[in-house]
């Protein structure tokens, strides 16, 4: 009744080794691929009437290969693993088309009670609390599912009488679900054992499916309950970086999105960043999701565009943002629009339709800044450089306007609209200057900084803080990269300084830069003193 690879050996095994992954396999409801008959000769090994007694001699008292375990251990895996039998049974029958989704959610919820009683009473170790990521994981799928075939079934009776102002809810096993993983959290959260016996190390992940559960029910804002509570506990957590990886990135990608949410979007790109530089280099999916929200953060507190090399491995999100950005660049006011307009439902349903849209005030800036531009240099006094003109004429930004937008020749731009949008872009700091009404031109700074815009010199288009960038690269290749991608994005920025002034500019940074890496470097070594080195920064 044990073959290799089934649910009694993996269970064997794990308990033998202390392994918590491989006990959790052996109550994952999907076979693998190369035991497909996994679940059926597990259901098929028993019955209904034996089933007890069947388990606990394979489990347990077989003189050959049963465990040796405390009696009310025993017990709890015993109700476990009876639990689990029933759960499989009505799998397998869905399968068949005989049984339904919400009886497989009903059996299933039945065995995340008894999981959660078994640690409750004390009968289960810590180190097995990954069967608790297991059975939460497949709860909540198994509730979407039992929602989705209602809803199916519920979407024949359209044409009925309907209540107009009362609508039945539809996600009801997902919010049961939602309880049922709270109190795994709650489980792990409240646990007193010392620290290397604590069930706390399994914080994060339940942490996650609660939040996972939450955005599906669109109900964000009680995970701020969630987090009220681990902070109310963080004293007695171990650091971040005593977790796994896995669970920290996704713990911060949705406290990420949480933030992004709120509207907080500062916060929100420190968590998406913290994300983005732990997540692992092949995880290409969890790459593309942190960067659907990153962008867009990264848009609105820096004013600054994904390069081309940032979005080249996504090409779904080199659809959604290329076009913006390209069109922003340009200051290109109805490309902005109908790049907006073509993806608008993607956007909406991702929630960063707003932050994107404000996009549109740097396409204005943009395009007002041409005009400046264009207006090119007042008169050089003698033995002064030329200076750019500063006193534009609003006439000027509004034929602008009427260009940017593809107006017709004989539509008229309000004079007055045109302040507006100036007075918004100087109060949002994209244009240093004034707007004399009396004389209908705008008063722009002389300091060679009317259209202020941030350069992207520290890194910013890879996402990665220079620590992060220094563990990976030599000292030449760092200089040499940071000088190369200022130096190109100074020469394509800078057109108000003239060009003895830019190279003033570039050989100022260059010396900069190489100081500032000798500071980072003698820092690096002074607090990696005494400990092993790869020698990376060599």
């Amino acid at each position: 009744m044990s073959a290799t690879g089934s649910v009694f050996a993996d269970f064997k095994e794990a308990q033998s080794i202390g392994s918590g992954p491989l006990l959790a396999a052996a109550l994952t409801p999907a076979a693998p691929a190369q035991f497909p008959d996994k679940l059926r000769s597990f259901y098929y090994s028993t019955n209904a009437v034996n089933v007890s007694s069947d388990l606990r001699y394979t489990l347990f008292q077989d003189r050959n290969t049963g465990v040796k375990l405390p009696k009310q251990e025993q017990n709890a895996w015993l109700e476990i693993f009876t639990a689990y039998w029933k759960a499989v049974g009505e799998i397998l029958k869905v399968e068949e088309s005989r049984s339904s989704w919400a009886k497989v959610f009903d059996v299933w919820k039945e065995l995340a009670n008894v999981l959660i009683r078994g640690y409750s009473n004390g009968g289960l170790q810590a180190w097995t609390v990954p069967c608790l990521y297991v059975v939460g994981r497949y709860l909540r799928t198994f509730a979407m599912r039992a929602d989705a075939e209602t809803s199916s079934q519920d979407s024949g009776f359209d044409n009925g009488f309907q209540d107009d102002v009362v609508t039945e809810f539809q996600n009801v096993k997902l919010e049961e679900s939602a309880r049922t993983i709270n109190r795994m959290f709650t489980l792990c959260l409240s646990d007193r054992a010392p620290i290397e016996e604590s069930r706390k190390w399994g914080i994060y992940e339940t942490t996650n499916l609660l939040f996972k559960t939450y955005f599906k029910l669109n109900s964000v804002g009680l995970s701020k309950n969630v987090l009220r509570a681990l902070d109310a506990s963080s004293a007695d957590m171990p650091g971040l970086e005593a977790f796994p990886k896995s669970h920290i990135v996704t713990f911060k990608y949705c406290i990420g999105v949480i933030c992004f949410l709120d509207e907080n979007y500062t916060e929100a790109e420190e968590h998406l960043t913290y994300a983005w530089n732990m997540c692992h280099k092949d995880a290409y999916r969890n790459k593309e999701l942190i960067l659907m929200y990153l962008v867009p953060c990264h848009m609105v507190t820096t004013h600054t565009l994904p390069s081309k090399d940032l979005l080249a491995p996504f090409p779904r999100l080199e659809k959604f943002f290329r076009p913006l950005c390209t069109c922003i660049k340009k200051g290109d006011l109805v490309g902005f629009d109908e790049a907006m307009s073509a993806n608008e439902d993607e956007f909406v349903k991702r929630r960063i339709y707003l932050p994107l849209e404000r996009g549109r005030d740097i396409t204005l800036r943009n395009l007002f800044r041409k005009v400046f531009l264009a207006g090119g240099f007042d008169p050089p006094k003698e033995g002064m450089p030329p200076v750019r003109r500063t006193r534009v004429p609003v006439a000027e930004f509004a034929a602008a306007l009427r260009i940017g937008t593809h107006a017709e020749a004989k539509s008229r731009v309000d004079f007055d609209e045109v302040e507006c949008l100036l007075s918004n872009l100087i109060y949002k700091n994209l244009m240093k200057g004034y707007i004399a009404r009396d004389r209908g031109i705008v008063v722009l700074s002389k300091s060679g900084n009317a259209f202020p815009g941030r350069f992207m010199i520290r890194t910013v288009l890879q996402l990665r803080s220079p620590y992060a960038l220094s563990q990976r690269t030599s000292a030449p290749e760092i200089v040499a990269l940071v000088v190369a991608q200022s130096t190109n994005l100074l020469r394509t920025r800078v057109h108000e300084a003239p060009s003895h002034g830019l190279d003033m500019i570039l050989r100022r940074l260059q010396s900069n830069i190489q100081s500032c890496y000798l500071l980072v470097k003698c820092d690096y070594a002074r607090r990696n003193s005494g400990r092993s080195s790869s020698g990376i920064m060599s």
